[in-house]
């Protein structure tokens, strides 16, 4: 079977429709996804960037919300642009590294859907417990484990490898010849990609 990996960040705006999006079509294709979480902030530090490209550029990020907006309205998804931007994902995404292969994808889908689609604040740790708590997992337990040395050690090790593979924003998708595509509108081209290898 054909596998793409699949690298998103829990505050990335156009990782959302991906996450949202991705299995449905990675199937229509036959194709195994790998889900990749990291955290973008150190890779923007290595630019020089102390925020979001989109916050850093007001114009961008104004056209950013309403493009988003727009693709929510044409995938048929809820969308609320949520109160603060960019969010501190680092909890999901300790805690979707410590899930099974498995597990992460609905994970990550609830995270993001309470994220833009209910305009939810993800910075908050009992925001991310409740998201945990919906879907059955035993909260305290889960993120006494993701809040271990090595499972932080993990995550940087993660972002450090995502860096090498010189990824600069999210959602990015890379087939198994290497081939790199960033960005929700080139999701379909990497699934075709991945299956004419």
């Amino acid at each position: 079977m054909p596998r793409l990996d699949f690298w998103y960040d829990f505050g990335s705006t156009y990782s959302y429709p991906a996450v949202m999006r991705i299995e449905e079509e990675a199937a229509k294709r036959g194709v195994s996804v790998t889900w990749r979480p990291l955290l973008l902030g150190p890779i923007f530090q290595k630019f020089g960037l102390d925020t979001s490209p989109f916050r850093a550029n007001p114009v961008k990020g104004a056209y950013m919300w309403r493009d988003l907006e727009r693709l929510c309205l044409k995938h048929g998804l809820p969308f609320r642009q949520p109160p603060e931007f960019p969010q501190n994902g680092l909890l999901a995404a300790r805690i979707a590294l410590i899930l099974s292969d498995a597990e992460r994808p609905a994970f990550t889908r609830a995270v993001f859907l309470y994220e833009f689609g209910e305009g939810g604040v993800i910075s908050e740790d009992d925001a991310i417990k409740a998201v945990m708590e919906k879907l059955g997992y035993p909260v305290e337990e889960t993120v006494a484990r993701a809040q271990m040395p090595e499972n932080k050690l993990k995550l940087r090790q993660a972002t450090e490898h995502a860096a090498a593979l010189h990824i600069f924003g999210a959602p990015t998708f890379f087939t198994e010849d290497g081939e790199m595509f960033w960005g929700h509108d080139r999701m379909e081209d990497a699934l075709d990609w991945a299956v004419r290898l």
